[in-house]
């Protein structure tokens, strides 16, 4: 059973936003889009639209295909979404964060998007178990995959405070830096998951231990 937790630490601005998010696992974009009741356009890899009726329903729900052969036709989707008032949803690191821990070094995307559009960027921390990861090789139409499905235990959501961008999306040193320090949030966020997830863990233990027998506790007592 999936045992997830969501702590926003700032109301969200209304209208249209940037969700940027860290990414663990395959189905971070499935758990992306509880934690806001408003309608979120959310940029996936395209092997997932290869899929015969996932693909439709993400197409029909207004998700964006992201192909990394022509990752310019996607970014542009997003910039017209945020234009028309909706809101996306974007993995910054560009693929899933790396097996071992830590995340990928940012992409400029979310920093363009905002600068672009002027929608706040609302930055994201994800924390799971990663023993809990189900990786599976994935093959659909002319793509092949490692997906990482994670469908049961802990994951946390870290919601943190809106971040506005205001400069020159032609210096590129900018846009960097900036990418750059919104990946660096969303580390620190990440981070607040994961102690919140090991206090989570060490509670229910001491809940545990006071429930269980002693001689189960220590069978050496009595």
């Amino acid at each position: 059973m999936l045992h997830r937790d969501i702590v926003r630490n700032a109301p969200l601005p209304p209208g249209p936003k940037i969700f940027a998010v860290n990414h663990p696992s395959t189905t971070d974009p499935f758990y992306l889009l509880t934690i806001t009741p408003e309608q979120i356009s959310i940029l996936i890899s395209r092997i997932a639209f290869n899929a015969p009726l996932f693909g439709r329903y993400l197409r029909a729900a207004g998700h964006v295909e992201v192909d990394k052969s022509n990752a310019r036709l996607a970014f542009n989707q997003a910039v017209e979404l945020l234009k028309q008032g909706r809101t996306i949803g974007i993995f910054p690191e560009g693929s899933l964060s790396p097996a071992e821990g830590g995340l990928c070094p940012a992409r400029t995307g979310v920093a363009r998007l905002a600068l672009l559009t002027g929608a706040p960027i609302i930055p994201v921390g994800v924390a799971l178990d990663r023993t809990r990861l189900r990786i599976v090789k994935t093959t659909l139409g002319d793509l092949t995959d490692d997906a990482r499905w994670y469908l049961n235990g802990p994951y946390s959501i870290t919601v943190g405070e809106p971040i506005y961008l205001d400069g020159d999306i032609n210096d590129w040193e900018y846009v960097r830096n900036a990418a750059q320090s919104i990946m660096d949030e969303i580390g620190e966020l990440a981070m607040e998951s994961t102690r919140r997830q090991a206090s989570f863990r060490s509670t229910t233990w001491f809940r545990f231990r006071t429930w269980l027998p002693l001689r189960v506790l220590n069978p050496i007592v009595g």
